[in-house]
């Protein structure tokens, strides 16, 4: 099968399905499920799918599930949300603009939260919850304590016009956590949080 067609075929079968994991397209494909995460991979890097959540099967790791990409799926939610945002936090000083982050954060945090439980099973839930938001989140134990990475920003396509939703990570963390979070690395669309 030429390499455009399996791809076509690909976004075709993510069109009609919504969400999938490599696993299923290439049954439904009747191709590799290897075929289909080099299509998937490639997809990807070209902003057409994107890894929308995770789900566990057994003790492995968990399966990324795939899907369109917003802007190939036809949303208009970017030009929405900075149109939203320019409005909202337009007339407020930048200490107004801080503490309307913090009251959203503190908000998406609270859904995030556990019960009162040790900080690793809070990491663990939280991370959880986070993917389901589209975070591509993941922690890792650092020198300096753990570490919170997010691999993906769910309003990538807005964030160069409004930076203060960065701070609004670190204070959905903050609340999630019940401990203070520092953003040590700013790369999109990963970023990187010292926990503690």
């Amino acid at each position: 099968m030429p390499v455009t067609t399996a791809r076509q075929k690909v976004l075709a079968y993510l069109k009609k399905n919504r969400l999938a994991s490599a696993h299923e397209i290439a049954r439904a494909l009747q191709v590799t499920s290897a075929n289909i995460r080099h299509h998937l991979g490639i997809l990807a890097a070209d902003g057409r799918v994107a890894v929308v959540s995770q789900r566990r099967e057994g003790r492995g790791r968990p399966v990324k599930l795939y899907g369109l990409s917003g802007a190939l799926a036809g949303d208009n939610l970017s030009s929405l949300l900075d149109a939203a945002l320019a409005e909202w936090l337009g007339g407020l000083s930048p200490s107004k603009r801080e503490q309307a982050m913090r009251s959203v954060a503190k908000r998406v945090g609270e859904n995030l939260t556990g019960e009162a439980v040790p900080l690793m099973k809070r990491l663990a839930f939280s991370i959880e919850k986070l993917n389901e938001l589209h975070y591509q989140a993941r922690w890792e134990a650092g020198a300096e304590g753990p570490r919170v990475i997010l691999g993906q920003c769910p309003y990538a396509a807005v964030i160069a016009r409004h930076p203060e939703l960065c701070q609004m990570d670190a204070a959905i963390l903050e609340s999630a956590l019940g401990t203070r979070v520092e953003q040590r690395t700013k790369l999109r669309p990963a970023c990187m949080f010292r926990v503690g």
